[in-house]
């Protein structure tokens, strides 16, 4: 008896040695969340773009023998569009799933739900699309503050569109229109703002419902007043209907909107001629550089890839992270906050990383790090126009 029990004893023994040996030792692998909307709002394309350019980020790492000599593993849930289903996948993740670091979704308002769970937890967490000012802001003034981003923040685009609407108008007439939503009403209150530090006035200030498909009276209130510039701060469908109905009161504008217009909706709704009159923000295009181009060709060919911009933002999330805890020597949570507030170089797709983050700032991308480009023929290229080259630093107004 003895002896069988030796025997199956050494058996089980050399089997947890070959798990081990052929990767399965699943309660060694570096967990990274990914909480998101996927499949119900207008916004999953940007959350199923984030999904793939995280996992080519996590397969990269392994290749290179994985993180602290760990395999990556992205563990993805779909938050619907649903703040009470986002806190419930965060819950899962973090108590269940066990994660060791999260990435949030692509919906402000879903992300800013569950941020306390993260934050009490100490799961460092990096938002690499949701936009929202307060994300990064909420628990600034904590000892330690676990929510960083890799996305543009909302006044950091804003800053942008108000410094080319403030070269490009030949008469000083500047309107404003967005939707009724959180996103768009604090997009055109910072609009507002910025404007105002340009010592620009806008002529006009109008809304419209998230659901309105036809703003022709908005529209026609803004050419009445006299507008040859404006600023649109709404979700892709919407701006895709404002589009249609400058069409429709033949009245053209120089028109700037968010990264939102990135997404497929926008480009289905106003069709590429249309879409090609809007000019908006964005942090790199598909041949913004060798990298770039590399990481796009390389995606197309094993995901599927609706937005490439929220791919190469999630990509650079999971190398930020990675380089932490690299740094920190370590998976736990005090210690990888600790490492980013202190991040040496990390290079990334987007840009190469220097001291990205610090105790008092959250914030890896900037005014600076953004471009403003428009769809033409089916991809996001860059704009360079003379306005564009005649934008100097001092006229990024935050």
């Amino acid at each position: 008896m003895r002896t069988k029990t030796n025997i199956l004893g050494a058996k089980h023994i050399l089997a947890l040695a070959l798990a081990c040996s052929t990767g399965l030792a699943f309660a060694q692998d570096i967990k990274i969340g990914l909480n998101s909307d996927m499949s119900a709002t207008g916004a999953a394309d940007f959350g199923i773009s984030a999904l793939a350019g995280a996992r080519q980020a996590a397969n990269e790492l392994n290749e290179a023998g994985g993180v602290l000599g760990r395999k990556v593993v992205i563990v993805e849930r779909d938050d619907t569009g649903s703040p009470p289903k986002a806190i419930q996948n965060t819950n899962e993740l973090v108590n269940n799933v066990g994660i060791d670091a999260l990435l949030g979704g692509v919906n402000s308002g879903n992300m800013l739900a569950w941020l306390h769970i993260v934050q009490q937890k100490k799961i460092p967490t990096v938002s690499p699309v949701a936009t929202a000012t307060e994300i990064t802001a909420r628990y600034a003034k904590e000892p330690q503050n676990y929510i960083f981003r890799v996305s543009m923040r909302d006044r950091d685009q804003i800053a942008l569109l108000a410094a080319y609407a403030a070269k490009a108008t030949k008469n000083q007439k500047i309107a404003v229109i967005a939707d009724t939503t959180g996103y768009g009403q604090q997009g055109a209150k910072d609009a507002l703002e910025i404007l105002d530090m340009h010592g620009i006035k806008p002529v006009a200030n109008e809304k419209f419902g998230p659901k309105d498909t036809d703003m022709s009276s908005q529209l026609n209130k803004i050419k009445a007043a006299g507008a040859d510039t404006l600023i649109v701060y709404a979700l892709a469908d919407s701006n895709g209907h404002v589009m249609r109905s400058m069409e429709k009161i033949n009245y053209f504008p120089t028109t700037l909107g968010s990264w939102a217009n990135l997404s497929p909706p926008f480009v289905r709704i106003a069709g590429p001629e249309l879409a090609q009159k809007m000019i908006f923000t964005a942090s790199i295009t598909e041949d913004s550089s060798a990298d770039s181009k590399a990481l796009y060709e390389k995606l197309i060919k094993t995901s599927k890839v609706p937005t490439y911009v929220m791919a190469a933002h999630a990509y650079d999330s999971v190398k930020l992270l990675a380089g932490a805890m690299e740094q920190a020597k370590s998976t736990d949570g005090e210690k990888v906050q600790a490492a980013l507030d202190n991040l040496a170089d990390v290079k990334g797709v987007i840009k190469q990383y220097q001291k990205p983050f610090s105790k008092d700032s959250h914030e890896a991308l900037g005014v600076a790090d953004f471009r403003l480009v428009r769809w033409v023929d089916g991809k996001v290229v860059s704009v360079e126009d003379d306005v564009t080259k005649a934008i100097a630093p001092s006229d990024l107004k935050l």
